[in-house]
């Protein structure tokens, strides 16, 4: 099946699907046009390209899979027109980098109502722009393609001088679009309900191997064989396996130090699956047994996060499950006799910080940390149904810390990916072990069969 084919058995859902989502956002455009260009292939070095990954705005209006594109969103009468500028088919250049799905994709596979080869992008764009007040692009990102659109703007100034529209300023697309991104429709849960379970079988594979003597990148390396054998296309981002006293340092990634006998490993992993992220921690012993320090500081940071997870409830404030894992955390450390005095004080001057110096959670979708914002004014916006986040408290007592020296070098992070209902919070992630009864029962028992 050449490329083509295998996009047309995306079937017509898809193509309404994307369809829909621009309809929501032209809505919102006041009969301006829209300019979103596609990622670029990025050169790694040499002649050597990085793998290639859509911008994810670009790739939510469309699905379009190949990088130089652009898509317009242009006003017609009392309707916009969708016109994808894409890279043509081309024989030779397809024998080296793999087939392509030309304009005759655009239109056939993906929906587009016009499309053209990208080489007519700057001369074709002039004229579109004729009669459009204001153009949606986010100038300042790409330097090539701000000339471009530049040029384009004046070109169609000068055109309308004697009478008519061109565009007279620039707006961020972002500022309408990453609002309908918070948002997850059925087919975008779906997806990252499938992310989950391939993340979860990751851990699974990682936890079935756990033993002292083995490398953090070999741990690495089976969680992510387990992605890829599952269907997943990439990482969500830089896996972190970070054993002992390297899991006090939040983003950690050289993955390079020996899992030793007696002290904990934690995981931050999660895979990318059809452009949606998943986005997991983990944290276990090696041997497969917490001490009583490595239980006692877990407990806290499971019993926070489920307060935490107990506020990600439609109409409450984004800030609310962040507050929630603050307050069990700092009276944690109070009766372990890490932080002294009472909670309510300690909270209001953040004593907690040098233990738990992140915020509890931020959105996820086709971003890891997904488009949206999180306040709406000066306040913390409210919770709604179909949006996805991950809640994920921790402590961290770095290995000079003034405390009992039991407890230094310890670092817990447990993280899940819960959707906002109408109801209970769902949890896409439980499938994932954290009861620390059950993480024992699992650790390294394929090196025992």
């Amino acid at each position: 099946m050449n490329r083509l084919a295998s996009c047309r058995t995306r079937g017509r859902k898809m193509i309404d699907e994307y369809a829909e989502r621009r309809t929501r956002f032209t809505a919102q455009l006041n009969g301006g046009i829209a300019i979103i260009p596609a990622a670029r292939q990025a050169v790694r070095n040499a002649d050597t390209e990085y793998p290639f990954r859509q911008n994810s705005d670009f790739f939510y209006l469309t699905g379009w899979p190949e990088p130089d594109a652009v898509l317009l969103l242009v006003p017609r009468e009392d309707t916009y027109v969708s016109i994808l500028f894409v890279r043509p088919r081309h024989r030779e250049s397809e024998i080296w980098t793999g087939r392509r799905l030309g304009p005759e994709g655009a239109l056939d596979a993906f929906g587009a109502d016009e499309a053209y080869n990208i080489e007519e992008f700057a001369t074709r764009l002039p004229a579109l722009l004729v009669g459009c007040r204001n153009a949606f692009y986010d100038l300042g990102h790409d330097d090539a393609m701000d000339r471009i659109i530049l040029s384009a703007v004046r070109e169609a100034r000068n055109k309308v001088r004697r009478g008519g529209w061109a565009p007279h300023q620039f707006t961020a697309p972002g500022s309408i679009l990453h609002e309908l991104r918070l948002f997850k429709s059925a087919h975008e849960l779906a997806t990252m309900r499938r992310a989950a379970a391939i993340t979860a079988a990751g851990f699974a594979r990682g936890l079935e191997h756990s033993k002292p003597g083995i490398y953090e990148y070999q741990l690495q390396g089976l969680i992510e064989a387990e992605y890829r054998d599952r269907g997943a296309q990439a990482l969500a981002y830089s896996s972190i396996v970070a054993a002992g006293a390297n899991a006090t340092i939040l983003h950690y990634t050289n993955n390079s130090e020996l899992l030793r006998d007696g002290e904990l490993v934690l995981v931050d992993s999660g895979c990318e699956l059809d452009n949606y992220a998943s986005d997991v921690t983990r944290t276990w012993p090696v041997n497969g047994h917490f001490s009583t320090e490595q239980r006692a500081l877990y407990e806290i940071v499971a019993l926070a996060q489920r307060e935490a997870i107990a506020h990600v409830r439609a109409g409450t404030s984004f800030r609310a499950y962040h507050q929630a894992a603050v307050r069990v955390i700092t009276n944690g450390l109070v009766e372990l006799g890490i932080l002294q005095g009472g909670v309510d004080e300690l909270i209001e001057r953040e004593a907690y910080r040098p233990f738990y110096m992140h915020s509890t959670g931020h959105w996820l979708g086709l971003d890891v940390h997904d488009a949206g914002a999180y306040t709406l004014g000066k306040e913390y916006r409210l919770l709604e149904p179909g949006m996805v986040l991950t809640v994920e408290p921790g402590i961290y007592i770095q290995p000079d810390a003034d405390c009992d020296p039991r407890f230094r070098g310890i670092g817990i992070r447990i993280e899940d990916d819960i959707l906002v209902t109408s109801d209970a919070p769902e949890n896409l992630t439980a499938a994932i072990p954290r009861d620390p009864d059950e993480l024992e029962a699992r650790i390294g028992k394929a090196s025992s069969a």
